[in-house]
């Protein structure tokens, strides 16, 4: 007998003790309609979150009112609600007939060694009609609502005859409070978008600082600074090119969240990168007088022209086209704003952001459009201005590629940019002035780097050593095997609970540029790697090719996206694209 007793609670130990492999969201989470509510089970060892959990009607007739959510049993690390066991979601109906179709939606999250948050599911569920509540008190709207994300309906549905209260089938949860138009609540929601816009709007200025907005200052000047006609008018057009600008980060910011893509992933890739480099490239030429990038004259007369009414349409359109060119800086700046409009499941309220990010950024153009149209239209000052901004664009052109092309391509490609630099500061005419004799010594400087560059072009590609060098010391592999894991996610995460330490994730994909400049600047970093041996178990996950899976349940929206974890796997924190070693390493130290 003793014998059966221990068996027995082995068998119930081994059960409670089994981590959650495997986990579907669509089948394990249960649903079902008892006693006028739709009545929701998670498993043990999961939990769902409840600003994620909601009923909507699908049928095409009729009206459906969703009652107040239960109160949540619990947070998690985010200090989110969430429910773990039997949740309830009273509902009654009104204009209801045969079979009513509902969807419901929730976001489940697995607990423990290797738990993670899985996207939100939305499980389909049959009712008859005669099932549900008959809506008395409440006059129905005209369309289905479902139950706002993180709040209630606007008519409790458990005041209404017929309709159960929570407590029937949940002792435990309490309704929620409901939040009407012009209630505190409410103003503390609008309190809460205004600041998010706020910050949004801040971030925005931050991007303008970024290494890709600089080409885009010359040209700006280009389009708006020919046309003349004023501050007034130039302050116009250049708002004309801003709101082009934010109307293309909102589209496809907003397409992003409703597809769960990761946005500023085709800005990374060389099918985007190359093309963008040789568009800059081109410009650098027309600035150099090369030749004039022009419009068909009949488009160019309905967008440009000279009459108080016109160029607008053209401003707008160069915003439309000059927009995507800063993505692979912004990329990453977005992707926080992004995993916020994830949060908050509300699309709108996510475009409205993006939107006001890109007015942000914009207000550098409009700054530049402004005074540059009240500056003179013609004169040897505005040929040679324009010609050191070909040279800032060129310079562009090269760096957007620098992480894509080999050593060789790389330094002849600066070797080139800085001859035309040393041309364009005069480096092989007469000075006779001292202004005139200063650039020419600043060119003929970068001409002698650019030089060296040269050589160091032909070693590379040639793998000659044709300058002597000095003894190289050992290189620091920034991901040695003895320091990180390869893709096997579920095992550093035993490792780090084992060992007692955090788990440091960083994800990449081929593609990624600013992934590639971690390896090279941020990694090998002696105080970086020293913080890593001595308190974390490190994993590189490849995204692409790896473990493709990991990016959806790791919820990324960018490239590079650093996760630090608790050696219980709860997640303390999250950085997007690149960070200098000494950024990175005050991040990683952070309590």
């Amino acid at each position: 007998m003793t014998l059966i007793r221990f068996l027995a609670c082995l068998g119930i130990l081994s059960c409670v003790a089994r981590p959650m492999e495997a986990f579907e969201p669509d089948k394990d989470v249960r649903i079902a309609f008892k006693k006028g509510a739709v009545v929701i089970t998670v498993p043990t060892g999961a939990h769902l979150k409840k600003s994620f959990t909601g009923v909507i009607l699908t049928s095409k007739s009729g009206h459906l009112e969703v009652g107040p959510l239960p109160k949540a049993d619990a947070k998690d690390e985010l200090d989110e609600d969430i429910y773990h066991g039997t949740i309830a979601i009273p509902v009654a109906g009104q204009g209801l007939a045969g079979e009513v179709s509902l969807d419901v939606q929730y976001q489940p999250c697995t607990e423990g060694t290797g738990g993670t948050c899985f996207p939100p599911t939305t499980q389909s569920l049959k009712v008859n009609a005669s099932d549900i509540p008959v809506l008395v008190q409440a006059k129905a709207k005209a369309t289905s609502e479902p139950a706002p994300r993180g709040g209630a309906p606007s008519k409790p549905v458990d005041s209404v005859p017929g309709a159960p209260r929570v407590e029937e089938t949940v002792p435990v949860a309490a309704p929620v409070a409901v939040v009407a138009p012009g209630s505190a609540a409410a103003h503390s929601t609008q309190q809460g978008l205004a600041a998010l816009l706020a910050i949004a709007f801040l971030a925005g200025l931050g991007a303008s600082l970024t290494p890709c907005v600089y080409p885009m200052i010359p040209i700006t000047m280009a389009i708006i600074g020919t046309k003349g006609g004023g501050k007034i008018r130039g302050f116009l057009l250049s708002l004309s090119l801003v709101l082009g600008m934010a109307v293309t980060y909102t589209a496809l910011g907003t397409i992003a969240a409703l597809s769960g893509a990761t946005f500023g992933s085709f800005a990374q890739k060389p099918a985007f990168l190359i093309p963008v480099s040789i568009l800059f490239a081109l410009f650098a030429l027309s600035l150099f007088g090369w030749f004039e990038i022009d419009l068909p004259q009949s488009l160019k007369a309905r967008l440009q022209g000279d009459t108080p009414r016109k160029g607008f349409g053209g401003a707008l359109v160069m915003g439309l086209v000059l927009g995507p060119l800063a993505a692979p800086c912004v990329g990453p700046i977005v992707a926080s704003i992004l995993v916020g409009i994830a949060k908050q499941g509300q699309v709108f309220a996510g475009g409205l952001q993006l939107f006001v990010f890109a007015l942000g950024m914009g207000v550098l153009f409009m700054a530049v459009g402004t005074f540059s149209s009240a500056l003179p239209r013609s004169g040897d000052w505005l040929t040679r201005l324009k010609s050191l901004m070909g040279v800032v664009v060129l310079g562009f052109a090269a760096w957007n590629i620098r992480l894509l092309a080999p050593e060789w391509l790389n330094a002849a490609m600066w070797m080139a940019v800085l001859f035309v630099a040393a041309v364009v500061l005069g480096a092989f005419r007469n000075a006779e002035e001292l202004g005139a004799g200063l650039q020419k010594a600043l060119g003929l400087s970068l001409l002698t780097v650019g030089l060296l560059l040269g050589v160091k072009a032909v070693e590379s590609g040639l793998e000659v050593s044709l300058l002597p060098k000095a003894d190289a010391g050992a290189k620091t592999e920034a991901r040695a095997p003895s320091v990180w894991i390869e893709n096997d996610l579920e095992a550093a995460q035993k490792k780090a609970k084992a060992e007692g330490k955090l788990l440091l994730i960083d994800t990449y994909t081929s593609w990624c540029a600013q992934c590639k400049e971690l390896d090279h600047k941020t990694w090998p970093d002696p105080q970086i790697a020293a913080w890593i041996k001595a308190n974390a178990v490190a994993v590189r996950v490849d995204c692409e090719k790896g473990r493709p899976d990991l990016q959806k349940i790791l919820d990324i929206k960018s490239y590079p996206t650093i996760i630090l974890r608790d050696a219980e796997g709860r997640e303390l924190r999250r950085q997007f694209g690149f960070q200098p070693a000494n950024e990175l390493f005050s991040w990683l130290k952070r309590p």
